[in-house]
């Protein structure tokens, strides 16, 4: 196994599937064998379709600020805040005034999300 292969940055997040999963939203994905992660950048008030999916995720606002849309709840949300979404249940992200960057985590990962390519997937 390639021990480097293994690490990855954030900041600069190289070697994962790159998705547009909206206008102004781009995702950089890892997948584990059983775990996913995704690093999504969302452009300034730019905002993604409402969509569920079966596999559990949660989410972490790392910069900027952002309204988190749950079920039938608008939660505004501010770095450091993280929350979880079970599987089936609708939800999307809107990003504040100067935009936002999300790290979620799918379990188990997203059969979609493992190749290149646009938009959600499951709805």
């Amino acid at each position: 196994m390639n021990q480097k292969a293994e690490f990855h940055n954030l900041d600069a997040p190289e070697g994962g599937v790159l998705r547009e999963l909206a206008p102004g939203l781009t995702a950089h994905i890892f997948a584990g064998e059983g775990a996913m992660l995704s690093v999504v950048s969302i452009a300034p008030h730019a905002e993604g379709s409402l969509h569920s999916h079966p596999e559990e995720q949660w989410g972490v606002l790392l910069e900027g600020s952002a309204t988190r849309i749950q079920g039938d709840a608008a939660i505004p949300v501010r770095k450091g805040d993280f929350w979880r979404t079970p599987g089936g249940v609708p939800h999307t992200m809107r990003a504040g005034p100067e935009g936002c960057r999300v790290l979620d985590i799918f379990a188990p990962p997203r059969p979609e999300y493992r190749v290149p390519g646009k938009g959600f997937g499951v709805t």
